[in-house]
């Protein structure tokens, strides 16, 4: 689904760059001492694993009908 702007709404052209914001969250919060680091090594693999198999799943794009 292309917006008024011209670029695409669908959202799952959002996961990979909310992955990336939430590893570099995480990383944030374990750097302020916010959370515990062994928490941080078990959440970023787990949400790099998710970005990745939601990309091999290949949702089809509604915005540009074709394959992701």
């Amino acid at each position: 689904m292309m917006n008024a702007s011209g670029t695409c709404s669908c959202h799952h052209h959002k996961l990979v760059p909310l992955m990336i914001v939430l590893i570099g969250l995480a990383f944030l919060l374990r750097a302020l001492d916010i959370v515990d680091g062994d928490i941080i090594a078990i959440v970023w693999p787990v949400l790099l694993i998710v970005a990745g198999l939601s990309k091999l799943a290949g949702h089809k794009c509604a915005c540009c009908g074709k394959m992701q």
